[in-house]
């Protein structure tokens, strides 16, 4: 076997094996994620909303892999959304007291927001706020990438 088909050979294979596990990193949130909640158990979470706001994929640093789109309505011991976001890992929901779109302002505001819990779910989630917590003293809710450190999305609710 010759040099060049070694080196081509080698190259091939390590793409391959990086296209393979970048695959993988974003299938396994999507084959792992539980069962969404159905409209229906969305809205009776929403029925005693005190704000609503709205995912757009419009964002400054929302992008083909990092967006979320639909409703979200805030109650005093839930945030939900009838919609859907980006398939990725990770992903936390936070509040925030002012209405940020660019990773380059959530990690400077980080500090003054409150994560409040998982998102498990793609389509549609309903994420319960810890005890305590009056969401009349943020704006904003966040979805956001621990992993990676990606913004996905964020709506201001007041």
């Amino acid at each position: 076997m010759n040099t060049r088909r070694t080196v081509l050979l080698t190259f091939s294979h390590a793409a391959m094996a990086v296209a393979g596990f970048a695959g993988g990193i974003y299938a396994l949130p999507i084959l792992i994620a539980p069962d969404a909640p159905t409209a229906e158990q969305v809205q009776a979470a929403s029925a005693q909303a005190l704000f609503k706001g709205e995912f757009r994929r419009d964002l400054k640093d929302s992008d083909a892999l990092h967006w979320g789109e639909g409703a979200v309505t805030v109650t005093a011991t839930t945030v939900s959304l009838l919609g859907r976001v980006a398939p990725g890992p990770d992903y936390k929901l936070y509040l925030s007291p002012t209405f940020v779109e660019t990773e380059a302002d959530f990690q400077r505001l980080k500090p003054s927001m409150l994560r409040v819990g998982d998102v498990k779910t793609f389509e549609n989630f309903v994420v319960t706020l810890p005890a305590g917590v009056d969401p009349a003293k943020y704006t904003a809710v966040i979805v956001w990438c621990e992993t990676f450190g990606e913004f996905i999305t964020a709506a201001k609710y007041q």
